[in-house]
């Protein structure tokens, strides 16, 4: 029975021509783009042109005749369309932990003398160490507040609260958070809501024009395919843009990059957040992956992501009954981003085992086994080739050999 329903679904899918736009080996189930995301084809014919052409040929005249000098606030714009924020609002550039940084702080900049900066305990640990950071250097309490419960804290005590700064989806478990909501909150306390997307960006509808958000930032490597260590991204809503007074102020958001002037005068708009020369070579990657949501409709990747989480924990219900595991992800719909968790105690030889057979997945300390499900590539027969192949390891014993015991350094 699942099985014909497996079919039946992916005869039905509409994002099943999308599959296509990316490189998938053979015989492999992939459930762990949560993480990094699979390589896009268009990718390495673009990787390829950069290094050749636009690098050995053309050299230094790329900046120019390339679009070297665009790609960020061209790339952003790119990102800004799956997550809902006009053009002129996202750039592109840097690592997820300096987008952090630089966008956390000039948040809490812009509300002095509000003593408290709320984030989440079960936050990402780079949100909560860039948050005490900030905290330090600003002379801030930083509480941990479950996002559950932010709402609340904020009604109390709104006029103390600089920033609100959380992420829709819990990475550990997949669950959603209400963006709208929260933000709505922060600005009824006064206060500005900070969103991390990368857990989000690319996997469901965000909104952040829509609902208000004041500022966010994203990796580029999960959901949306850009490759390891791809520039991650920020958004600044056009409201703070004349007003982001952020601490690393690198030459290329001057006003006037090379009149090479020994003080700095931010650039207007959305360019006065880029910071020093982005990695082009990983930027061209991830301007390329970003071609793989070309006529893809948000809608459709929220459909096609609920029909396969949810599929997944059904197969889980019937075919892991009884064995040790338990669901960490919520049921409703409503509350599910793009993963399913699933608890047991011998969660990391589970998934090693899972991985030796060629379904990737990963874990989160202590027990939590996690699946990623990227709508664009994903089928719901392999999320029941997936389930099976847990279910006959954890009967058969399988994931008890030695081998599998020893943890390397990424897990």
């Amino acid at each position: 029975m699942l099985n014909q329903r497996a079919a039946d679904l992916d005869s039905a899918d509409p994002l099943a021509h999308v599959r296509g736009r990316f490189i998938l080996p053979e015989d492999v189930v992939y459930l762990d783009g949560n993480s990094l995301g699979a390589l896009p084809a268009a990718v390495p014919a673009a990787v390829e042109d950069a290094v050749h052409r636009q690098w050995g040929t053309d050299l230094i005249r790329s900046w120019n005749t390339n679009g070297w000098w665009d790609a960020p606030v061209r790339t952003g714009d790119a990102i800004g369309r799956l997550i809902g924020a006009a053009p002129g609002q996202v750039v592109a550039g840097d690592s997820t932990s300096v987008q952090l940084f630089n966008t956390l702080l000039a948040a809490a900049r812009l509300r002095p003398g509000r003593p408290l900066l709320l984030t989440d305990p079960d936050h990402f640990p780079t949100d909560q160490y860039i948050a005490d950071s900030v905290g330090r250097l600003l002379g801030l309490e930083v509480r941990r507040v479950p996002a559950r419960e932010a709402a609340a804290v904020l009604a109390a005590e709104g006029d103390r609260i600089a920033v609100a700064a959380y992420a829709p989806v819990d990475y550990r478990t997949g669950e959603l958070y209400d963006m709208a909501a929260l933000t709505a909150a922060a600005h009824t306390a006064g206060a500005l809501a900070h969103w991390d997307l990368c857990h989000a960006a690319g996997a469901l509808p965000v909104r952040l024009d829509a609902i208000g958000a004041d500022f966010a930032v994203g990796c580029g490597y999960k959901y949306l395919s850009g490759g390891p260590g791809a520039p991650a991204f920020a958004y600044l809503a056009r409201r703070h843009q004349q007003t982001f007074d952020h601490p690393v102020t690198g030459w290329h958001g001057h006003a006037e990059p090379f009149a090479m002037s020994g003080t700095y005068t931010p650039a207007p708009g959305i360019t006065r957040a880029r910071l020093g020369t982005p990695p082009l070579l990983s930027l061209a990657a991830l301007e390329a992956a970003l071609t793989a949501y070309d006529g893809v409709d948000m809608e459709d990747v929220r459909a096609k992501s609920l029909s396969l989480t949810g599929f997944f924990q059904d197969c889980a219900d019937e075919l892991l009954d009884g064995l040790g595991f338990t669901m960490a992800t919520p049921r409703d719909p409503a509350r599910r981003g793009s993963q399913v968790a699933l608890r047991h105690p011998e969660a990391y030889p589970l998934v090693a085992a899972l991985v030796a057979r060629g379904v990737i997945g990963d874990m989160r300390a202590p027990d939590l086994l996690r699946f990623g499900f990227n709508a664009l590539y994903l089928t719901h027969a392999d999320v029941l080739r997936a389930v099976e192949e847990l279910r006959d390891i954890a009967i058969s014993g399988a994931h008890r050999a030695p081998a599998l015991q020893e943890r390397p350094t990424v897990t």
